[in-house]
C-alpha cells in the first residue's frame, strides 16, 4: 500500500511541477469595434526589450496602424493599447506571462493573455525558451482573428 502511495504522490508531482504555455483571449468585436488604428502606450517598466517592436507589427500585421505614445493623457486616440510583461529566471531570462489590453475610450474591447503555468518549475520546455514574438503573435492573432492579415 505504502509503494502504491509513493508512486500516486511522485505522479502528483509530476502534474503540478509540469507546466504549460496558455493564451487566454477575449476577442475584439470587429462590428462594433472596426480598428483601423491604435495608440500603444509604452509601459516603460516592461524590460523585454523587444516587447513593444513585436507588439507594434502584430497590430501591423493585420492592418491596423499602430502608434506608440508615452501617456494617454496626450492622446486622441479612440483604440488604446496598454500592455504588461514579467520575465522569469530559469537558468536564463524568459518572459513569462503577458497581458495586452484594448481600450475604445475607458472601455475594454479587446483582451489577450500570455502565461506559462510552473514559473521556474515549468518543463514545457517547447514553449519556454521561444523568443518574444513567438509567444505574442499568436496571442495578438487570436485577439484580431478576425480582421484580414497582410
Amino acid at each position: 500500500m505504502n509503494k502504491k502511495l509513493g508512486v500516486l504522490v511522485l505522479i502528483l508531482i509530476a502534474v503540478v511541477l509540469t507546466g504549460c504555455a496558455s493564451i487566454q483571449k477575449k476577442r475584439v468585436d470587429i462590428k462594433v469595434n472596426p480598428l483601423k488604428e491604435v495608440c500603444i502606450v509604452e509601459n516603460k517598466n516592461v524590460k523585454v526589450s523587444d516587447f513593444l517592436s513585436v507588439l507594434k507589427s502584430g497590430f501591423e500585421k493585420h492592418g491596423i496602424s499602430a502608434e506608440v505614445i508615452s501617456n494617454i493623457k496626450d492622446s486622441n486616440c479612440e483604440y488604446t493599447v496598454t500592455y504588461t510583461a514579467k520575465q522569469s529566471w530559469d537558468a536564463a531570462l524568459y518572459l513569462s506571462h503577458a497581458e495586452i489590453n484594448i481600450h475604445k475610450s475607458d472601455i475594454l474591447v479587446g483582451v489577450g493573455v500570455f502565461h506559462i503555468a510552473g514559473g521556474a518549475f515549468s518543463f514545457d520546455f517547447a514553449n519556454k525558451w521561444k523568443g518574444t514574438k513567438s509567444k505574442i503573435i499568436p496571442v495578438i492573432d487570436e485577439l484580431l482573428l478576425e480582421f484580414s492579415e497582410f
